[in-house]
């Protein structure tokens, strides 16, 4: 582990680097470098505009893959922000390669991602600091409401493209506090229809959040795969789980929902929900459109 340092910002990668480069964004006032994609992202601000930028081939701490495939896969995705434009998807100003690196500069967004895996140890420091997720957990059955219309909208954006939502799930979501605006990121393992599981178990995505299929080899992933996720998300905004019932979701392999008792909603909206959820893919709504027009007549 080396220190990196850009400005008054210092972060953790396997290698030291030059980053001035960057300057001509201005000043770094924040950076994330524990990532698994082998990417950092530096906030950067000039003259009051700030920028995110996001850069692939520096070899994080914790990457997953090499500095190479990290540049492919950030490359191959830039035209899903593109093909998938949606008001709530983060915009991309340019992109382009820069020595051993490729960098893509998006539109800094002021809000804070709703599972920011990056500052856990700082929360478990403070017991009086309340993380993103719990502050959003805590907000008004209304406001989460419209976050949730806001994933349907994007969700059903997607499909009608002709894509499938791949590794999406809170860390994908951005909130602000001060507007209660929802802002979708990191989409960059979107892929074409049709997609098929090639990596078994290893398939991305967070196992708070997976469907059965996500764990087979050879199964389809697909747009009920993204309604089962939706419904995952929304029993994460609206239920209640032990940390014994979410540790369990990691260790079987399995989302099991919370007990209508533990749901913050009408019993009519739980049922909905659950149906999204149902392990069975046969039981599950077939379509984004059946299953928002169930959502919304259920009486929320």
């Amino acid at each position: 582990m080396i220190i990196n340092k850009l400005d008054s910002i210092e972060f953790k990668l396997k290698e030291l680097h030059d980053f001035t480069w960057l300057k001509k964004y201005g000043t770094a006032f924040w950076a994330v470098d524990e990532t698994g994609s082998g990417c950092i992202g530096i906030g950067m601000e000039n003259a009051g505009k700030r920028y995110f930028c996001k850069i692939a081939g520096v070899n994080t701490i914790e990457a997953e893959v090499s500095p190479k495939e990290s540049i492919e896969t950030l490359k191959e995705a830039v035209h899903l922000y593109y093909e998938l434009s949606h008001p709530n998807l983060v915009q991309i100003i340019e992109e382009y390669d820069y020595g051993q690196f490729y960098l893509v500069v998006f539109e800094w967004v002021e809000a804070e991602c709703l599972f920011a895996h990056w500052d856990f140890e700082k929360y478990q420091r403070d017991a009086m600091l309340k993380s993103p997720k719990e502050r959003f957990r805590q907000l008004s059955v209304d406001k989460k409401l419209k976050t949730v219309d806001v994933l349907f909208s994007f969700l059903q954006n997607v499909n009608k493209k002709g894509y499938v939502a791949v590794d999406f799930y809170d860390g994908s979501i951005m909130y602000d506090f001060s507007t209660d605006k929802t802002t979708i990121c990191d989409i960059d393992l979107f892929r074409k229809a049709p997609v098929i599981n090639d990596k078994g178990q290893e398939w991305f995505g967070t196992k708070r959040l997976k469907a059965p299929e996500e764990y087979k080899k050879g199964s389809v992933i697909d747009e009920q795969t993204n309604i089962f996720t939706l419904g995952a998300l929304i029993f994460e905004f609206f239920g209640n789980f032990t940390d014994e019932e979410i540790r369990q979701r990691y260790e079987n392999n399995q989302f099991i929902p919370c007990s209508y008792s533990e749901w913050q909603l009408n019993e009519a909206s739980y049922q909905v929900a659950l149906k999204a959820v149902s392990p069975d893919r046969d039981d599950r709504y077939r379509t984004f459109d059946e299953f928002f027009k169930d959502w919304k007549e259920s009486g929320i």
